[in-house]
């Protein structure tokens, strides 16, 4: 377990430290703001989806290590994909952010998966996925986690 502990630590100050893909993305096909009232996080995230594939995903904003860490480890993960599989992945990471369940696929995520024991962590391991969805379905509102 102290070794699980130790890989989150180390993956959650690593990526928010170094943030990947933390810019604003020109031509982005879809975008959309989040926000998270309770930890005082804000996040953009940048969507450039074209033919239903998930061709670059960015963010930009600010917040705790573990909402920064989650983007950018989100960003990573869903360049590439098709929509769907992109779709498909987001839930299965709100499954393991919520319950601790499932995971065994999602890679780095997986890490990610104890903060279900934290409710108000999850709120900020979930925040830039939530925005992400909301960029896809062309949210104009600000995606809130309360």
């Amino acid at each position: 377990m102290d070794v699980f502990r130790d890989l989150y630590q180390q993956l959650i100050i690593d990526h928010n430290q170094n943030p990947r893909n933390f810019h604003e993305l020109e031509n982005a096909s879809h975008h959309a703001e989040g926000q998270n009232p309770l930890c005082g996080d804000n996040l953009s995230v940048y969507v450039k989806e074209k033919d239903g594939i998930v061709e670059e995903v960015s963010f930009t904003g600010s917040g705790c290590a573990i909402s920064k860490a989650s983007a950018s480890i989100m960003t990573s993960a869903l360049a590439g994909l098709e929509v769907s599989k992109a779709t498909r992945l987001f839930e299965d990471f709100i499954t393991l952010a919520t319950t601790g369940e499932g995971g065994a696929e999602l890679g780095k995520m997986e890490v990610l998966g104890g903060v279900h024991k934290y409710p108000a962590r999850v709120k900020c391991a979930t925040l830039a996925w939530h925005t992400f969805r909301g960029a896809l379905d062309n949210t104009n509102e600000i995606i809130k986690t309360e």
